[in-house]
């Protein structure tokens, strides 16, 4: 039986997209999303916590990103989880993020003017491309 890796975000960028190549040459755009949740406890108050998720879109979808996202832009982002290994001082690590398969920029006020239905779906990319 197949698995099913699938995440959907609906929140704000935290800083501008940062873009980067790899070794070979492929492009990579980097970047965070806050997403404000909120519930009430069990005395009927009104609590907020904001989660935090690591972005990455490659090829044309993050040349898209780079040029049309800015810190604050609201966005959708639909993808997938992955969680990389990999060695600090000795000591094994990880750290998990979202692979970027789909944006669509919400609401207003982001460069080129921005604005609802702006959708983009690029292929997945090469998986011998990832720098890990």
């Amino acid at each position: 039986m197949a698995g099913l890796n699938k995440v959907q975000l609906i929140g704000n960028l935290g800083k501008d997209p940062e873009t980067r190549f790899t070794p070979k040459g492929s492009k990579v755009c980097a970047f965070s999303v806050a997403v404000n949740r909120r519930w009430k406890n069990s005395e009927g108050q009104q609590q907020e916590a904001t989660d935090w998720f690591n972005v990455e879109a490659w090829a044309r979808l993050g040349e898209i990103c780079q040029e049309y996202l800015t810190k604050g832009s609201m966005v959708y982002i639909e993808g997938r989880m992955q969680t990389d290994k990999y060695e600090k001082d000795g000591e094994t690590r990880y750290s998990t993020k979202v692979v970027a398969l789909q944006m669509q920029m919400l609401g207003g006020g982001s460069k080129g003017g921005g604005g609802g239905g702006d959708e983009m779906m690029p292929e997945e990319p090469p998986m011998d491309d990832f720098p890990f």
